[in-house]
């Protein structure tokens, strides 16, 4: 289906003025100098302004959905936009590239926006440490930091998102802050996180709860939250205990109950890196996930993660498992399986080669098992 490009331009029209309209009134001499030499010099405008990106490519064959496929493709790319107007003020703008797969466009290389929002930093406040707040379309609480630690998203996305829980940003508001004070620098080249606090880190926010590609379709505001702690800090920073939540509506006009709960344990050292996860609740973000009364199925599941990385952190074993249980109250519930083994080299810092198996396997569900295998490559600027 053939996506407007008129949010983007609209978007990117807005960052500009906005970047311009912010260097010229923090210039001493602006206003006494003639209108047309009020606009910021070629050297400002370049002060404090970042662009980077992030791309994954891949070979695929395999079987899904009952059809055997055999193709090269742009699973994603990124590309992110920062600037920096003072200490507290900045903002980001991250189009989102993908192919489409659907309506009259089918094939097209499509773009929308995944992240557009002001960021304000905040001063220490107590336990909280470099919190800071971003307004507009933001990071919902935990699929960015999960990826902080799990560094597969060329491979797929995560548990949760990937059973269709939740998803990364949304339009909304999110306060952020690390826990307790920093780690030191050698703590934090482990970890390689930006969620570096010395206990832990915290996140909640406010969204419309249809996620950052969905319409706002009920009055409902979805509330989530994220806690991190590391409760051996002092003697074992590398172990985290973690809860993620959320409570709202599914996002349809009849607002069905989405409500989620998830307990996450991560272990990162510098050669292994280790997470378990167990979530339940009732219904889904999108709101489809209903019974034959319409009512939000209850689910629960689980995944275990894994990161074995040798000959100088040149190359990493990954496993994971995926547990999915849609009906767990029911005698024959149906559940899905899925197993992903791979071999990465990463040849320079945040690129990496990937070769991958996943197989998904069916109980009780009208679905046809599914087997992937890739080879795939991720790339940062």
């Amino acid at each position: 289906m053939k996506k407007s490009v008129l949010p983007f331009v609209l978007t990117s029209m807005l960052f500009l003025a906005t970047n311009a309209f912010l260097i010229a009134q923090n210039s001493p001499e602006s206003t006494d100098k003639p209108a047309h030499d009020q606009y910021p010099s070629s050297s400002k405008w370049n002060d404090d302004l970042s662009i980077t990106g992030q791309w994954f490519l891949s070979y695929l064959a395999g079987e899904k959905k009952g059809t055997e496929f055999n193709q090269f493709d742009l699973k994603r790319g990124y590309i992110n936009i920062r600037k920096k107007f003072s200490q507290k003020i900045s903002v980001r703008m991250t189009p989102d590239i993908s192919v489409d797969r659907e309506g009259d466009g089918e094939g097209d290389i499509e773009m929308r926006l995944k992240y557009c929002y002001l960021k304000y930093s905040l001063p220490n406040l107590s336990f909280f440490t470099t919190p800071y707040l971003e307004f507009g379309l933001v990071h919902r609480p935990w699929i960015d930091f999960e990826q902080e630690i799990n560094r597969y998203r060329v491979q797929g996305t995560m548990f949760l998102e990937r059973i269709g829980m939740v998803n990364s940003g949304d339009y909304g508001v999110t306060f952020i802050s690390d826990l307790g004070g920093t780690l030191s620098d050698e703590l934090i080249n482990v970890i390689n996180s930006p969620h570096t606090g010395k206990w832990g880190s915290f996140a909640i926010g406010l969204y419309n709860g249809g996620g950052y590609h969905g319409l706002e379709k009920n009055m409902n505001k979805t509330l989530e939250t994220r806690v991190s702690v590391r409760p051996l800090s002092q003697f074992f920073p590398y172990l985290q205990l973690s809860y993620y939540g959320a409570y709202g509506k599914g996002n349809t006009e009849a607002a069905p109950d989405w409500v989620l709960n998830c307990g996450f344990i991560s272990l990162e050292q510098k050669n292994a890196i280790l997470t378990a996860m167990y979530s339940q609740g009732r219904g889904n973000y999108t709101g489809t996930l209903l019974n034959n009364q319409d009512e939000s199925m209850k689910h629960s599941g689980y995944s275990l993660y894994t990161e074995i990385l040798f000959l100088n952190r040149k190359f990493s074993i990954i496993g994971r498992y995926d547990y999915n249980d849609l009906n767990p109250l029911s005698a024959n519930n149906p559940y899905s399986q899925r197993y992903i083994a791979g071999l990465a080299y990463h040849f320079s810092e945040g690129c990496k080669i990937l070769i991958d198996y996943d197989n998904v396997c069916f109980q009780h569900i009208d679905e046809p098992n599914e087997k992937v295998f890739e080879f795939a490559v991720e790339l940062r600027y």
